[in-house]
């Protein structure tokens, strides 16, 4: 008897063998975009030790390919200037895998929570126009199904679409606008991962290991309510549909996130540096990351926003990072703007300046604080990408000054050779200033582009 039992499993483990095929992850499909002058990884499952080939029509060549004892195989090929279609072919012994229409150029991952995944569907600014003049054959889109998972998992559930009249409408709009200004300078394919869950923390989003080195950001997370929309389990989101993507090669990261740390606003520029830390080095690549200032909005607090917006602020001390401001691009009313058009806009201009070297001449970013002098009962402020700095209206509002005791007092603004002088009546000895603080404040300070100055607290 345990002859013919060792038989049968001997013999059922060499039909399995035989019978072994090839498969990929769904971020591998007809349509998609690899990533442009770099080694990108093919990878994907087969038999153990299974022997097959691929072949890659752009330099039309074949390499071998062998899986380990479990099962997994990875591969690095050389992609080539901005280009296609191509075709990758998978040969195996029980099947055959042929990748068409696909093109090589810059991928964007773009993530964060609602306004990141808000679709023209969803409401934006001159909807039908935007649908109807969709058609961008060469910009290709990948939304990831919403999943969770206790352990990061290797595979997401998605496919590449052409972007177009009919895919477009339920797609990212920030990502898209993005795409579109990127496209329309570069002239090249632009491939576009969409992974983001409204009403997400960004702790769901931030690896494991990121919390066993950090105690303090555990307890903090401690601070944010669960909510009917999406889990606030940590580190959940990001093994289910940011880890199964790290092997892909991408360009940058766009991000739109922050409503919902409003809770635990004090440790944002913590935990946000430290996520994006992680995701870079998951893909062992310090790509850009671009990401949006949360608007004014009654969040529930009175400063809690505004505390938001300055660690956001602040984040940008982290290498290779960039912020868009979005203070003028928002209602109190509504934690959706529906001009999603200039929120794209200002992040591919971004990307444009600091990483493909376009645009040189234009400013991209708001006034950001740089430093303060106290000068008898005076602050003296200086900003960056502070040329032409003007107020909209008669008078710069919506500066705060504090004592020795660390009260606020409403301060008289003023601007005097490209800086601005603040004082109050009430405070003799001025020790710190903030602008913009209060979650609802819509700050009236802008550069000669018109673009917003950047809520701030000094040290």
């Amino acid at each position: 008897m345990k002859l013919r039992l060792s038989l049968f499993f001997l013999c059922l483990f060499a039909v399995t063998i035989v019978k072994a095929e090839i498969t990929l992850p769904n971020i591998f499909s007809n349509e998609m975009v690899l990533q442009r002058e770099s080694d990108v990884s093919l990878y994907g499952w087969a038999g153990p030790s299974e022997e097959f080939s691929i072949y890659t029509s752009w330099n039309d060549a074949t390499v071998q390919v062998k899986t380990g004892n479990d099962a997994k195989w990875n591969i690095q090929v050389a992609t080539p200037k901005a280009g296609g279609p191509y075709t990758i072919r998978f040969i195996g012994k029980e099947n055959e895998i042929v990748l068409s229409d696909v093109l090589i150029g810059e991928v964007w991952l773009c993530s964060g929570q609602s306004n990141m995944e808000w679709s023209a569907n969803s409401k934006i600014d001159n909807k039908d126009y935007e649908i109807e003049n969709a058609n961008y054959p060469t910009i290709r889109l990948f939304t990831v199904e919403k999943r969770t998972a206790d352990y990061p998992l290797d595979n997401v559930i998605g496919t590449w679409e052409t972007c177009s009249t009919k895919t477009m409408p339920n797609f990212s709009a920030v990502a898209y606008f993005f795409a579109r200004k990127v496209q329309s300078e570069l002239n090249i394919p632009i491939g576009l991962i969409d992974s983001s869950w409204g009403a997400s923390c960004a702790e769901v989003w931030t690896p494991e290991s990121v919390f066993e080195a950090h105690p303090e950001l555990v307890t903090s997370h401690e601070l944010i309510q669960p909510n009917q929309w999406v889990t606030i389990e940590k580190s959940t989101i990001y093994n289910a549909m940011i880890a199964p993507l790290t092997n892909f090669k991408i360009g940058g990261v766009l991000w739109y996130q922050g409503e919902s740390n409003t809770a635990n606003a004090e440790s944002y520029q913590q935990i946000f540096t430290e996520m994006i830390t992680s995701w870079r080095a998951d893909w062992n690549n310090d790509f850009p990351f671009y990401y949006v200032q949360i608007a004014p909005f009654k969040y529930g607090g009175e400063f809690e926003g505004g505390i938001v917006r300055d660690q956001q602020r602040r984040t940008l001390a982290l290498k290779n990072t960039g912020m868009a401001m979005t203070s003028d691009i928002c209602t109190v009313e509504d934690i959706h703007p529906q001009n999603k058009q200039d929120v794209g806009l200002r992040l591919a201009n971004i990307a444009l300046k600091q990483h493909y070297n376009n645009l040189q001449d234009q400013e991209v970013y708001g006034p950001l604080f740089e430093a303060a002098e106290i000068i008898g009962n005076q602050i003296q402020i200086k900003f960056s990408h502070d040329k032409g700095l003007k107020s909209d209206r008669k008078k710069i509002e919506l500066f705060e000054i504090s004592n020795e005791k660390g009260e606020w007092f409403t301060a008289k603004a003023k601007l005097k050779n490209g800086m601005v002088i603040v004082s109050s009546k009430e405070v003799k000895s001025p020790k710190a200033v903030r602008y913009a603080w209060k979650s609802t404040d819509i700050g009236n300070l802008y550069n000669e582009v018109g673009l917003p100055a950047s809520t701030f607290k000094s040290e």
